[in-house]
């Protein structure tokens, strides 16, 4: 086994075997009656974002992007970022076959030598008991998620206001808020957000957030300086989704509460999810994470 530098070249196998390990996860933390969890080939937009998404990560943030070469091929993958202060983990997999000979440790020991000098981390963990105790082995405080999805109740929609679409010129306002309510910008990935998915702006006398919403109406991320511009741009985002279009809004932690309740309103259902991992700091709020962008 060689932990290495990950390379372009690496990232259609460290897709697949994402994606494979994924399915694995869904498969064991699967609750008693309920549905077979959905498995198989990711659609070519998920395969293309995916892509998009690791060569934007060895652009901006080569030293945290690692694999695992087992007998010349990729066995595992973990990509991480650092943004002002914050250290993130984005990526984190082990091909099926080859989990529980150590890679795993390897792989988040060298990912993890990218976050010296950072003040904070954060992680968001699946509901694998494995991957949650290496995470609290390693520092990190474990903060139990909840999920809630649904086709939202239309009838539920109230008039929203003093929300905008926004742009580029945006960047200074999103960056802004982050700092307040994470302690660190996002930076770049606004830039990658920007291309890839709607922005709902409010900007107020009172308080100012920002919402990346994709083409269902999903909160992609979403971060406010109070609860009510947060409730605001998460009906704005809600009200976006197509009829009859599932939606979903991931990673909610009990400091969500806010969120929980649109959700309810809107007649979404809840279910737990996994673990918002955190070190040195709380929870942010009024936040909702991106699952790559933290």
């Amino acid at each position: 086994m060689l932990i290495r530098p990950m390379t372009e070249d690496d990232i259609p196998a460290a897709r697949t075997l994402a994606h494979q390990a994924m399915d694995q996860v869904r498969a064991a933390t699967r609750s008693p009656g309920s549905p077979e969890p959905r498995t198989g080939d990711p659609s070519p937009e998920a395969l293309s974002l995916w892509t998009r998404r690791a060569k934007h990560f060895l652009r901006h943030d080569p030293d945290g992007c690692w694999v695992a070469d087992v007998d010349g091929k990729v066995a595992g993958v973990a990509m991480a970022l650092r943004r002002d202060k914050l250290w993130g983990l984005s990526a984190y997999f082990v091909h099926p076959n080859h989990q529980g000979a150590g890679i795993g440790k390897a792989l988040l020991d060298a990912v993890l030598g990218y976050s010296r000098g950072c003040l904070r981390g954060i992680i968001i963990s699946t509901e694998d008991p494995r991957a949650a105790r290496r995470y609290r082995l390693a520092g990190f405080s474990l903060h139990p998620t909840i999920r809630v999805a649904g086709v939202v109740d239309r009838t539920s929609l109230p008039v929203v206001p003093g929300v905008r679409e926004g742009g580029p010129g945006d960047r200074d306002l999103c960056d802004s808020v982050d700092r307040q309510v994470r302690g660190a910008a996002h930076g770049v990935d606004h830039e990658f957000l920007g291309g890839e998915y709607g922005l709902l702006v409010c900007d107020t006398l009172v308080g100012s957030g920002y919402c990346y919403v994709d083409a269902n109406g999903s909160p992609v991320l979403l971060a406010a300086t109070g609860r009510k511009i947060a409730q605001r741009l998460l009906w704005s985002a809600l009200a976006r989704s197509p009829e009859n279009a599932q939606v979903r809004i991931d990673y909610l932690t009990a400091a969500q509460e806010w969120a929980v309740d649109v959700a309810l309103t809107a007649g979404l259902s809840l279910r737990t999810e996994g673990y918002l991992c955190l070190r040195h700091m709380r929870p942010p709020a009024p936040y909702i994470p991106s699952g790559a962008f933290l």
